[in-house]
């Protein structure tokens, strides 16, 4: 695949807001209010509400409309999503591409926005996975200085930067339904590091994404990079507040071993597990407990079908904080000697 280089922005610069998934916004104004705040105040940039950003309920036609409309208008720069959630496979696909192809621009988010980012990849357009308006913008208390760091990486700046561990990290939650909340500080933890198995190095080009939504991309049938693309690429991935069991995550893992996914990439890279959600509030032990098992489902499936290429899981992005917001679609390298990561913003 041949890739557009996105432009960067610059301090003004208009970003459209919106909601291709759940309408978090209709929901939570609170929360809406105060990412938009912080997108002016620290980024210095305008955002623009579309017509579906904070319509509950609207259609997908609604939701397509504004993609296409906020992509084609010459006076935004980027897009940035203000949730994820649980549809995108059912209308992503039906898209006009040649809004995006002629008119691609930075465009954040996870989760859900998988099926979309999947979408831009195809059309030759990267993204950056990560940088949702209500879950990093709207932190409570304040963003995370780790968090914004990496957002102005992608907004601001070019070349190719050091992927850093953060030294903590939260995955307990606050409720948004309480505004109180919203000048609160969330409780964080020390960050382990990364767990590296693997002595080669190895570069290529990100794609992947939320394990579910994977899950969704492989059992519809939704086009997905060939065999061949599959040769250049490194596997991101990482599992969302369903905390789905250690079993589904190796089940998903060897479906992409069968399709001749996982002898093809040059590496794997996967997000810290979210171990908390407020259905299932665990303790520490129970955190880490989950997280190990995962980990080691992961690194058996893919050493059933790749013997040596690196392993590299508890990376900063995906559903826990502090998150970089992850070039998708862009030139990956990785140094296992000095156990380094590189990516390009």
């Amino acid at each position: 695949m041949e890739f557009i280089k996105l432009n960067k922005l610059k301090k003004g610069d208009k970003v459209a807001i919106l909601s291709p998934s759940f309408a978090a916004p209709g929901k939570w104004p609170q929360v809406y209010e105060l990412g938009l705040k912080r997108l002016r105040d620290i980024f210095e940039l305008e955002p623009v509400e579309f017509p579906t950003t904070k319509k509950l309920g609207a259609t997908k036609a609604e939701r397509s409309t504004d993609l296409v409309a906020a992509f084609e208008s010459p006076e935004i720069k980027a897009v940035i999503t203000t949730l994820g959630g649980n549809d995108q496979v059912t209308y992503v696909k039906n898209l006009p591409k040649e809004s995006f192809i002629k008119n691609p621009k930075p465009f954040f988010g996870y989760s859900d926005n998988t099926h979309f980012m999947n979408f831009l990849w195809k059309n030759g357009i990267p993204s950056y996975y990560g940088g949702a308006l209500f879950t990093q913008f709207a932190r409570q208390g304040q963003m995370d200085d780790y968090t914004v760091d990496y957002l102005k990486k992608a907004l601001f700046e070019s070349g190719e930067f050091q992927i850093i561990p953060s030294q903590t990290y939260n995955d307990v939650g606050l409720s948004w339904d309480d505004p109180e909340n919203l000048n609160k500080q969330r409780f964080y933890e020390p960050n382990s590091g990364w767990l590296w198995d693997g002595a080669e190095d190895a570069k290529g080009t990100t794609w992947g994404g939320c394990l579910e939504s994977i899950d969704e991309l492989l059992r519809h049938g939704v086009q997905i990079p060939n065999l061949d693309d599959f040769i250049d690429i490194v596997l991101m991935s990482e599992t969302s507040e369903e905390i789905p069991t250690p079993d589904y995550v190796f089940r998903v893992f060897r479906a992409l071993g069968e399709r001749g996914i996982l002898q093809r990439i040059k590496a794997v890279l996967v997000g810290r597990p979210k171990a908390w959600e407020f259905d299932k509030q665990w303790g520490a032990e129970q955190k880490a407990d989950y997280r190990k098992k995962q980990a080691e489902a992961i690194l058996k499936v893919v050493r059933e079908y790749n013997k040596f290429i690196p392993v590299i899981q508890n990376l900063d992005f995906g559903h826990t904080d502090p998150q970089i917001a992850f070039p998708y679609g862009s030139k990956v390298k990785i140094d296992s000697v000095e156990k380094k990561i590189f990516a390009e913003f």
